[in-house]
Order: C-alpha cells, then structure tokens, then sequence
C-alpha cells in the first residue's frame, strides 16, 4: 500500500510541475536537487569512477618511486592531502539529500560528518600506507570545520590511514583559502606531492577565478599534473561550480538555473 501512495505523490508532483512554468518554485526547487543525482549516481555505480581514482593513485606510487633512496633517508619528506573526494567518499550524504528531496546544508553536513562513516575512495589507503612505509609524513589539509575533527579523526583511524592524529589535520578556522596552512608544513618539510579533488587544494592562484581564467592557470603547470599534483575526479560539488556562478552566493534558484544554462556551449 505504501508504494501505491509514494507511486501516486510523485505522479502528482510531476504532473504540477509540467503544469506549472518550467520557473516555478516548486520546478526550480526539484531541478535544483535533481541536479545531483547524476554525479552522485556515477560516483557510486560507475566502475569507471573506481578506474580514475585507482589510475590516480597509480600514478602517485609511481612518482614516490621516482624518488632517490638517499633523498628518503636524508630530507623530511611530506604529502599534503585533501579528505572529502580525495580520501573519504561522502557521496553517501548526496544521495540520502535526493532521496529526501533536499539540498546540501550546514546542518545535513554536520549530521553525516557525525557518523564518522565515509569509506575511502577506492586506492586512497593504500597509496598512503605505502607512502607512510617510505617515511613521508602525511598531512590532511581540509576545509572540514574545526568542530569535524574529531569525529574525522574517528573515521580515519577506522580506515587505518596513517598519521592519523590531531597533529597532522590542519582543518578550517578562519579562512577557506589553505595556502597558508600548506605553507606551515612546507616551512619544516619538502612537500612532494598535493593530492586533491579542487584546484585549491594544490594552490592559491585557482581561489575565486572565474572560468577562463581557471582554464589559464591550469595551463600554466600543465607539465605538473601527474607529478607533483594528483587529482581525483568530482563531479558533484567544488570550486568549479562556483566558478559557474562567478562566486555570487545571492543568487535565488531561479537565477542560478539561468546562469547555469548562459555557461554552455552548443555548436550554434
């Protein structure tokens, strides 16, 4: 009986929504939160998703094994890493939000980050435990709330990632920005490799570039992808979706559709 009734709701709604104006509240509202469901579906269903991340991390052990063994033994060496889309899977939180018909808040955030439940992204353990054994001292820079510590330091040592202590989590305080949190672990170690999910976490020239110029300083260190900078994919969240809102926070959801569809390019 229950489906019968859920089957019916939905008919209901549809059937409002095609009724309605394509800019209505309640057509822009869903279009909002159904804007996910496609990224977050991949990520969870796609092998080809678990491909990239493995290819990644591939091709980060093979660049720690570039490095000389004297190199090792003599220098403190470093890896600053991202968490979320870079080491833990939080597409689990996406998807209860579109299940539930709702979008990403402060608070649905804070109750998944709560559970200490992320997985890790396919490869992530292993490239940190191989790199712990050569001596590199990992760092996670995040832009997870100092408040997130420590049930985040729950969840890593579940994933038994190594260095999992307070010491090694330079999370947010007062900036977004996490260049100058990089710059405390470069100033006693020699950094050699960045791994992340958002151009911000490898430097500060992507923050608050809009997309062209995105595309510009992306070019500019197009020899250092692959080497120094390890990128993981995300098509859910990140810095490239407020690039294509040119970082305007006000915008209602029907301006934010409309800004969405001026950023295409069609082939007339």
């Amino acid at each position: 009986m229950k489906r019968y009734r859920l089957t019916f709701l939905f008919v209901c709604v549809m059937n409002y929504m095609y009724g309605q104006d394509s800019t209505s509240p309640v057509a822009i509202h869903l279009i909002e939160v159904n804007l996910k469901t496609y990224p977050v579906l991949w990520q969870q269903t796609a092998a080809e998703y678990r491909a990239l991340c493995y290819q990644a991390f591939n091709i980060a052990a093979l660049r720690l094994n570039e490095i000389p063994k004297n190199k090792l033994r003599q220098q403190k060496l470093a890896i600053i890493t991202d968490l979320d889309e870079t080491i833990l899977d939080n597409s689990y939180s996406e998807a209860q939000l579109i299940k539930e018909g709702k979008e990403h808040s402060n608070q649905s955030w804070k109750e998944w980050t709560s559970q200490s439940a992320a997985t890790a992204v396919p490869g992530a353990v292993e490239f940190l435990q191989m790199a712990r054994k050569k001596g590199i001292t990992i760092f996670y820079i995040s832009n997870r709330d100092t408040g997130d510590v420590a049930s985040t330091l729950i969840n890593l040592k579940k994933l038994q990632l190594p260095d999992a202590d307070t010491a090694h989590m330079l999370f947010l305080s007062n900036t977004s920005s996490k260049e100058t949190r990089r710059q405390i672990v470069t100033s006693k170690y020699n950094v050699v490799m960045l791994l992340g999910d958002n151009l911000n976490d490898f430097m500060h020239v992507f923050e608050g570039k809009k997309i062209d110029d995105r595309f510009v300083e992306t070019d500019k260190v197009k020899e250092q992808w692959g080497k120094i900078f390890i990128v993981l994919p995300n098509a859910t969240y990140g810095e490239w979706e407020n690039a294509v809102y040119d970082y305007d926070r006000k915008l209602n959801l029907e301006e934010r559709e409309t800004k969405r569809k001026t950023k295409f390019k069609g082939y007339q």
